[in-house]
């Protein structure tokens, strides 16, 4: 491979690019765009009734008008500020700060329920009469309202959880809205019965809030073509399965309640429910644009890897496992014939490759004026996939031996950035960024912060937030072009996290973290990122994106969580939106709706395919209007809550105070269920009560307060501490509430009863157990899935022939150390186990490491301290925290 070292200097002329604002809605939808109409505008009317119009020929147009100018909901970085989290409810006692004291009985496998706190608190719990008479008023299904509401003595009851996992609640809906609504995998609120006003929210003392998973993946999703968008005239509405048709023409907006005049496609006619439903469960619309002169074409998939080659690059290995995942790889990125490809690797300087196809091999050109970084040619770094194959298989077959004996150990990380940021700008495109260490030159160089003496909560976490605005600024840029940066970080040592992770969160980017890859020394770690590298290659993936979400009138949207830009008051600018990513909404009541009784959400995300298609998604979400606060916590949505206030606790965190975020989110807890005791249940009857609905809801906390994101104690370091805070910030619910509160499953006793049978394999459904101590004994094998990671546990009397059998190890004794696969053995019980792995394996998009651990000291640092008993990082155990909330409820 020839090399040049350039000397000569070229500016790049940054064209400004009309940036995309468009947006669509349904229960889940995708529209492709049609050609438009050269006479076809936006509308100014204001009269109450107006006629459905084709598409505008202009993404602003299209995006527009979302909301009467009087009423426009302002951004998290507008004029309204959100509820005060925690309601203002006064700091906890400086003894929440405090580890209690040790017991004299610590042994895993002995209970903590027996104490006398549980024995006198034990009353019967009341007949559905007296419950009935406690809970008057409920305007919903009874049987549904009265369980929901069932109060129950979290003091004494010790079998909370479910034995499957925990299902959404459904909202109280005729069958037919049910089947058109949106599925809560998808798009969730914090609350299915939507209070009619602000009033009655602070009543309950809960959030309201949505969590969305737009972008997901869905097998065998409909599609429909047509040659308009309906909409409302108003407020844009696309049409929904829940808009009023009037007659043949004249159909209400669900959410604006406006009027449209204009002729309905029969396709939107056609629905189970007589003059009410606009179209399908689960429909796609899908709309082709033809060319628009006052915006770009539809860009092709640009793809640029931005490599880091220092010495602890090399040495960690990851170098290798990149280039053979890209080769095996490149035919499966998503893409067509136009697929553009690049390369930059760095240390102390910048090495591009010229890919022409014209050229026999790969050339190098090296800048070194890292000070004012430059491109050596616009021509030929960014290259066709398909005619450039040949050359990008030899440079992926020879760049890890280039720089194997490299002892370069600086990383000019910003001015490779800059250098992306310049070669990209005319295309847009996916930036994929590999670093192994702190950025040590150039511009964004960042020094040490971190201090492992004061880790500790006791003076606060320190350096939470960015050292330097310059990641955040790039990534700002990059949004504007239409560039999405993905941040991979393979470093054991401190890298502040908290500055890189910028130029992901706010160019709509993904954060992967793996903090001990070696090639030697931690081989799971490594097979786990190249089985996340492939994922990563071949996931669907959207360019130039906007999101937006739309509401009933008399409700407000004020803050959102996530990566991405506000480009507008409720326009989301997402420069790419892949199948993974999670969002999150808070939302406050503006006006009454007791004029209604269903409220509607829209979320709406425009974007270019891989295949340069324009299209929108649509998800559209229907839920009842209640006037009784018991109505209120019969709909509470546990998980969709906790989920919602762990990613308020994270920005309380950085704002404030780490001690400050914990403190607000006991006080949620406090607060929620004083309100429900003092206003919904009448029941004379001592102990700490929860409705039905909210059980689970201390559980949650306490397991929220334990993670890394937001637990006290000097074993968390800085960086995997703002990973994880990255991660409830970015992930959908499902991964969330994985991390927060693990599934734990007893092995040794599994059977076929309730199996699944899929593709002639028996997948066995263990019951899931409580996160505590006392279910843990040396007799068993336990797994334990935490998401991103699988533990198996085995007790140090486990069963031989379970031993044997599953880990074809004779006994206890010899199981080696650091196991991190099931070997294939060809028994009944090696079978069931295997597949009931790979069968939770399918449920998430990445890899999960699996780890082998066995009954002895090393286990109990990686295994319990995600049990909700584990007292190495969090001053409370659960009984104690329950005890700690019925104080606080008393004051």
């Amino acid at each position: 491979m020839s090399t040049f070292h350039v000397s000569f200097f070229s500016r790049l002329h940054v064209h400004c690019i009309q940036l995309l604002t468009l947006e669509s809605s349904s229960s889940n939808v995708f529209l492709f765009l049609p050609p438009p109409s050269p006479l076809s505008g936006g509308d100014s009317s204001s009269t109450t009734t107006g006629s459905a119009s084709p598409v505008p020929n202009s993404y602003d147009s299209l995006e527009g008008g979302s909301y009467p100018e009087s009423s426009i909901p302002p951004s998290a970085d507008m004029t309204k500020q959100a509820p005060p989290f925690g309601y203002g409810y006064p700091s906890m006692q400086p003894a929440y700060q405090q580890r209690p004291s040790p017991r004299t009985d610590s042994s895993p496998s002995h209970g903590r329920y027996n104490q006398t706190g549980y024995q006198h608190l034990s009353q019967p719990f009341p007949n559905m009469s007296q419950l009935s008479a406690a809970l008057g008023g409920l305007s919903g299904v009874p049987e549904l309202e009265v369980e929901a509401l069932r109060p129950v003595n979290l003091l004494q009851e010790r079998n909370l959880l479910p034995h499957r996992p925990l299902d959404a609640p459904e909202p109280n809906l005729n069958a037919d809205l049910k089947k058109a609504n949106c599925s809560p995998d998808t798009f969730r609120c914090t609350l299915t019965n939507i209070p009619q006003t602000q009033a009655l929210l602070n009543k309950a003392r809960l959030p309201l809030g949505l969590l969305l998973h737009p972008f997901r993946d869905l097998a065998q999703l409909p599609v429909i073509t047509s040659s308009t968008i309906v909409r409302c005239r108003s407020c844009r509405t696309y049409i929904n399965p829940f808009v009023s048709f009037l007659d043949q023409r004249r159909w209400k907006c669900s959410l604006c309640y406006r009027v449209n005049d204009g002729q309905v496609s029969i396709r939107f006619m056609q629905s189970p429910m007589a003059r009410h439903c606009a179209f399908q469960y689960q429909t796609v619309i899908k709309h082709v644009y033809g060319c628009c002169p006052q915006l770009r074409p539809p860009q092709p998939a640009v793809y640029l890897f931005v490599l880091d080659v220092s010495h602890n690059a090399v040495d960690a290995g990851y170098l290798d496992v990149f280039c053979q995942t890209l080769l095996e790889n490149l035919d499966k990125m998503p893409g067509d014939t136009r697929t553009r490809v690049g390369f930059i690797t760095f240390n102390s300087t910048i090495h591009f490759y010229n890919l022409h196809e014209s050229l026999s091999q790969p050339q190098m050109l090296v800048v070194s004026d890292i000070d004012d970084i430059f491109i050596p040619t616009h021509d030929s770094l960014l290259v066709n996939l398909k005619e450039s194959r040949a050359l990008v298989r030899v440079l992926l077959t020879s760049l890890p031996g280039m720089f194997s004996q490299t002892r370069e150990t600086h990383s000019a990380l910003g001015p490779a950035l800059q250098a992306a940021y310049k070669l990209m700008s005319s295309t847009g495109g996916r930036v994929s960024v590999f670093q192994t260490q702190l950025p040590t030159l150039g511009a964004g160089l960042l020094q040490s912060r971190e201090d492992p003496n004061q880790r500790s909560s006791t003076k606060g976490v320190q350096h939470l937030g960015p050292a330097t605005d310059f990641y955040k600024k790039l990534a700002l840029d990059c949004s504007g072009q239409q560039i999405g940066v993905d941040l991979f970080l393979l470093s054991s040592q401190y890298s502040d996290l908290a500055s890189l992770a910028c130029v992901s969160k706010y160019s709509a980017g993904s954060i992967f973290y793996y903090p001990s890859l070696h090639h030697v020394h931690n081989p799971a770690q490594l097979d786990k990122f190249q089985k996340d590298l492939e994922r990563y290659l071949t996931r669907k993936i959207g360019f130039e994106a906007v999101m937006r979400i739309r509401c009933t009138k008399g409700l407000s949207i004020h803050t959102f969580h996530g990566n991405f830009f506000v480009r507008s008051t409720d326009l989301l600018s997402l420069a790419n939106v892949n199948p993974d990513s999670g969002f999150a909404v808070q939302m406050s009541i503006e006006e009454s709706m007791a004029d209604t009784s269903l409220a509607c959400f829209q979320a709406a995300l425009l974007y270019t395919s891989s295949k340069g298609k324009r299209r929108i998604r649509v998800h559209t979400l229907c839920l009842p209007v209640v006037s009784q606060l018991s109505d209120v916590y019969a709909g509470a949505d546990v998980q969709a809550i906790t989920c919602l206030l762990a990613n308020m606790a994270i920005d309380r965190s950085i704002s404030s105070s780490l001690s400050d975020a914990r403190d607000a989110l006991v006080n949620a807890v406090v607060d929620s269920l004083s309100a429900y005791k003092n206003t919904v249940s009448n029941l004379q009857q001592s102990g700490l009560i929860a409705p039905a609905a909210l059980c689970l809801f201390p559980l949650y906390v306490l397991a929220l307060l334990k993670q890394k994101a937001l637990r006290t104690g000097t074993s968390t370091k800085l960086d995997e501490r703002v990973f994880a805070m990255c991660e409830f910030k970015s992930q959908p619910l499902q991964q969330i509430m994985r991390t927060v509160h693990p599934d734990l499953y007893r092995l040794d006793t599994i059977s076929d009863e309730g199996a699944l049978h899929l593709n002639d394999c028996i997948v066995p459904q263990p019951h899931l157990l409580h996160l505590t101590a006392e279910k843990l004994t040396r007799e068993g094998a336990f797994l334990m899935d935490c998401g991103s990671v699988f533990y198996l546990w085995i007790g140090k009397c486990c069963n031989d022939m379970f031993i044997r059998d599953v880990l074809g190890c004779p006994n206890h004794a010899s199981i080696p150390p650091n196991m991190t696969q099931i070997p294939e053995l060809e028994t009944p019980l090696s079978e069931r186990l295997r597949a009931l792995l790979a069968w939770l394996q399918d449920s998430r998009t990445f890899s999960s490491t699996l780890h082998v651990l066995k009954d002895d000291a090393s286990a109990k640092t990686s295994f319990f301290q995600h049990l909700v008993e584990d007292r190495s990082e969090s001053a409370f155990s659960y009984y104690e925290f329950l005890l700690h909330i019925q104080q606080q409820m008393t004051k």
